[in-house]
């Protein structure tokens, strides 16, 4: 994903793009019921789909930046020529992305699983976490 932090003083200021990664921590009772699941509290393919559908989908390949009257005009003049361009009301950091990020994964999840805390990876050696 690419973005620009609108206004900030330093080289971020420019368009560019990582390659995230995104972990994920969440809650479940474990069950105890006969059968292949048996102590599973949940089984990981479904916090992937829920992490696939929530926020790759969505973000893979994709360019964000916040909405002010000075990136107006470059955010519609990307959006005629791209699909996949996110106008926010926040600066995209990775704090406000875990947040927003939380949100949606929050409730892409089965039924009886609560996240708990996720941690981006914007390059190998700076990250953030949000424990919810």
């Amino acid at each position: 994903m690419a973005h620009a932090l609108v206004g900030y003083d330093g080289p971020c200021n420019q368009i560019h793009g990582h390659s995230y990664l995104l972990e994920v921590t969440v809650e479940a009772q474990s069950t105890h019921a006969e059968g292949p699941k048996m102590g599973m509290a949940v089984d990981f393919k479904e916090v992937k789909q829920a992490v696939e559908r929530s926020v790759v989908a969505q973000f893979d390949h994709s360019f964000i930046i916040r909405h002010t009257p000075q990136t107006e005009q470059l955010i519609a003049t990307l959006k005629n020529h791209f699909t996949r361009i996110h106008a926010t009301e926040w600066q995209p950091t990775s704090e406000n992305l875990l947040s927003h990020f939380a949100a949606l994964i929050g409730e892409a999840l089965p039924e009886g699983v609560r996240l708990h805390s996720l941690r981006l990876h914007e390059t190998a050696t700076s990250c953030a976490e949000l424990v919810v």
